[in-house]
């Protein structure tokens, strides 16, 4: 689902910061902070966190 998100961004030319979980310890941890659990990818937009890629909500969350 990341490549999925990642695509849909691009297409959408919405600028992300990608930031690679199973490399960075410190930002896993912030990750399991915020989103109270292990799963990805975790989006957050404008203080809003959305866990796993849904479009539909993506969309609505960016106004796009």
């Amino acid at each position: 689902y990341c490549n999925t998100l990642k695509k849909y961004l691009s297409e959408k030319n919405i600028e992300f910061q990608e930031i690679d979980v199973s490399q960075d310890e410190k930002a896993l941890e912030k990750m399991v902070q915020i989103s109270g659990q292990m799963g990805v990818p975790v989006i957050v937009i404008d203080g809003e966190v959305m866990i796993g890629y849904d479009q539909e909500r993506l969309s609505e969350l960016l106004g796009v």
